[in-house]
């Protein structure tokens, strides 16, 4: 075929140009008609989030000084290719692979001296031209237990110490570079999202004041810091200045997100501030501005409720870690309203009243904590908390102590009751960055203990029982009330708030055993109340009016000598249309749902099966997997 005419060439460009330019104006015309007249597709102009997205927004790795120094080989981009699906090879050289690629991950390794073990392997020249830092590289160097036993009890001095040896060195912001560098390596907008992120680690008296810092953007403004550490503060106001400043420099945006209050004795959810003020409306602002979620649940612990708060419910002692903290202080029940995430929220219904702001008003999410790098939140296939337990015949998978390693017996947690970790549930237009951290911001979350179960409510005033039968009803949802973390509007004369529920069960996991509404409210006389209300219920039972319970339990299909159960029990799907019975218009209250899965076998129980080993008396074996919403509040003005 002969070339074109350099003329003809030209001329047809130029029609080409016209007619493109044709198109898009008529295209123009044709969407800017459609905004003024309904449209065939009932999905133009969706503006709803209609995808969930599971992911961990709290794993560590190699460059963690906890994880690294206690044997943890994996790096940034080993946790997020783990997360994605592909096969690894975890710290003690074993095949480990997830069943099913997660949608998202953040890597947060701790700020306090960030990469130092790596930097130790790798003999960083700023890390070995400083005294400290060269000392640390020789005792690792040795390859003995004790050299490295020796070394871990060094850094634990200086980090109780709050004072930084490596003060002054820059492979702390080498090794952040690193880490941003890595996330961004592995980001694919629309398939796998990776959030750049660190932990904060502060621990006044070996109290637990950890927070993971995420941030919505990427590279070009996350490398314009270093992270904050526990060596700059510990007061979590400090934070907040910090991540203030961080927004006003760079046009960024973060949140911080508070973890493991079981373990704070009392000082998460404290009466007062870290500098000993009493709370303020703008501590309460600020707080709710940069911490707008909280992690409920992660292997150190479940914090949702504590049967000592909670009496009247009998499933408030799940997974519970009480005996005390890192430190030498020993856990009191005083301390404990100020420690878990139910009581939390009731509390700020109280500050509200008082201040006009709740400053614990906070949406949930579940993660794992893990520090071996591997999010591995299936039952079946856990890998421990550190990398020295991962899984083995050896009795230090289930004895080691992960708490209280110095304590009496009685102050010790030992490895059995760690637990495989959450997961986060995000509700998001799309799989990006943006998306997953605007979801967060606005509470638009929930937790899950490490299933994926799937969950949405919908409460307003408008809602009647016949919502469960619309194929819309997440459209119907969003135009008549409101989602997860949001706010009901005030009761008009005689109004009532109605809730609508769909909860599907994870499709590779157990079912569904019931769905509750778990609603707290601060009552006429000032007096901060709670009640679990069973909404829905598998297997044909029925609710108990008197009781508001489920008339009976599930049942249990566990087979402990097998490690194994079935779905023979329970349902896939549960749905609820909920009314509050007992709605007071002048009540401050908030609700969220829990749902329950049938009981299913322990990560314990796997061990047992695969290693030929015999649980001792008191080891946990079964457990019942659940997701907590964020809640919906309610304010009479």
């Amino acid at each position: 075929m002969s070339p074109l005419n350099p003329k003809l060439r030209v001329a047809c460009a130029a029609l080409s140009t016209m007619l493109l330019a044709s198109t898009a104006s008529a295209q123009d015309e044709v969407i800017a008609a459609a905004s003024d007249r309904r449209d065939y597709s009932p999905f133009v102009g969706k503006d709803y989030p209609d995808r969930i997205l599971f992911g961990d927004a709290h794993v560590h790795t190699s460059f963690s000084p906890d994880a690294g120094m206690a044997g943890t080989r994996l790096l940034p981009g080993d946790a997020y290719r783990f997360a994605k699906g592909e096969l690894v090879t975890s710290s003690t050289g074993i095949p480990v692979q997830l069943q099913r690629p997660l949608d998202w991950l953040a890597v947060t390794d701790h700020a306090e001296n960030l990469g130092l073990p790596v930097a130790i392997v790798e003999r960083n020249p700023d890390l070995v031209a400083n005294e400290w830092g060269r000392l640390m590289a020789e005792l690792f160097s040795l390859g003995t237990t004790d050299a490295a036993r020796a070394a871990i009890d060094s850094y634990q001095k200086v980090l109780n110490a709050l004072e930084d040896p490596l003060e002054g060195t820059d492979f702390g912001r080498s090794s952040w570079h690193r880490i941003i560098e890595a996330a961004e390596v592995h980001d694919a907008p629309g398939r796998f999202t990776t959030l750049i992120g660190f932990e904060w680690t502060p621990a006044p008296g070996g109290a637990n004041l950890h927070r993971n810092v995420l941030f919505r953007d990427g590279k070009q403004h996350a490398e314009q810091i270093v992270p904050i550490s526990a060596y700059d503060t510990e007061d979590p106001e400090k934070l907040w200045d910090w991540m203030q400043a961080y927004e006003q420099k760079t046009g960024g945006r973060l949140i911080a997100v508070a973890h493991n209050g079981n373990l704070s004795n009392g000082l998460m959810f404290d009466d007062t501030t870290r500098s000993g003020k009493e709370l303020s409306a703008e501590y309460g602002r600020r707080r709710t501005r940069f911490e707008p979620i909280y992690e409920v649940t992660q292997t150190k612990g479940d914090g949702e409720a504590h049967s000592f708060l909670s009496p009247e419910d009998e499933f408030a002692d799940f997974e519970t870690w009480d005996k005390g903290s890192f430190g030498p202080v020993p856990k009191s029940p005083e301390m404990l309203p100020r420690e878990y995430a139910r009581e939390a929220l009731k509390r700020g219904l109280a500050y509200e009243e008082r201040l006009g702001v709740n400053p614990f008003k906070f949406g949930m999410i579940g993660s794992t904590d893990s520090h071996t790098g591997l999010s591995t939140v299936e039952e079946s296939n856990f890998f421990g908390k550190i990398a020295a337990l991962e899984p083995t015949a050896d009795p230090i998978r289930f004895d080691e102590p992960v708490i209280g390693r110095l304590s009496k017996e009685e102050g010790k947690i030992r490895a059995w009751k760690a637990n495989a970790g959450g997961l986060v549930a995000v509700w998001a237009r799309e799989n990006t960055r943006e998306e997953i951290f605007d979801a967060m911001a606005r509470k638009e979350v929930y937790a899950t203990t490490g299933t994926r179960i799937r969950v949405r409510v919908f409460g307003g005033f408008g809602f009647r029982r016949d919502a469960l039968y619309r194929p819309d009803l997440t459209r119907f949802g969003y135009e008549n009330g409101v989602p997860m973390g949001g706010d009901l509007r005030p009761a008009r004369d005689g109004e009532v708030p109605s809730f609508v529920v769909r909860a599907m069960r994870d499709p590779d996991g157990a079912n569904l055993d019931r769905i509750q509404i778990v609603k707290g409210w601060l009552d006429r006389d000032g007096e901060v109340r709670e009640q679990v209300f069973d909404a829905a219920c598998a297997g044909g039972r029925s609710i108990i009016a008197s009781t508001h319970r489920c008339d009976g339990p599930v049942g249990n299909t566990v087979d402990l000598a097998h490690a194994r159960y079935t779905n023979a029990i329970g349902a896939s799907m549960l749905e609820a249309y909920w009314k509050d019975p007992d709605f007071d218009p002048v009540e401050r209250a908030f609700y969220y749902v829990r749902v329950l899965e049938i009981p299913t076998p322990r990560w314990t129980v796997y061990d047992a099966k695969f290693f030929g080993v015999k649980l001792r008396d008191g080891d946990p074996r079964i457990i019942q997997e659940r997701a907590y919403t964020s809640p919906i509040w309610y304010s009479p003005r």
